[in-house]
């Protein structure tokens, strides 16, 4: 299993709508999700910052990353797109987290 961190940021005045549309995500999307390896998808908000911590754990790095080529992951980022920071292909951008300290 593999740990993944990182960072995203919302636009100011959006986290209300980020998780109504998070609490009504997409079945097709969930099993997409869980179809190229991930498992124990949290996202946290920090209000003072408008920052997403997401944390999730993965099966193997490639297959991950496959799963921006599908299809549903393209339309969410373009669902989603209004309401964080995004790259020129709507796909969030994102800091990833180097790992420090585990406690198993």
């Amino acid at each position: 299993m593999i740990r993944k961190a990182f960072i995203m940021k919302l636009f100011n005045n959006c986290y209300e709508e980020y998780k109504t549309r998070h609490d009504e995500i997409w079945p097709e999307m969930v099993q997409m999700l869980k179809e190229h390896g991930a498992s124990n998808y949290s996202i946290y908000f920090e209000p003072n910052t408008n920052s997403l911590f997401a944390y999730l754990e993965i099966q193997d790095e490639n297959q991950w990353n496959k799963s921006a080529e599908t299809q549903v992951c393209q339309k969410w980022w373009e669902h989603m797109k209004g309401l964080m920071e995004t790259n020129d292909d709507n796909s969030p951008v994102i800091t990833n987290l180097q790992e420090v300290f585990f406690l198993k």
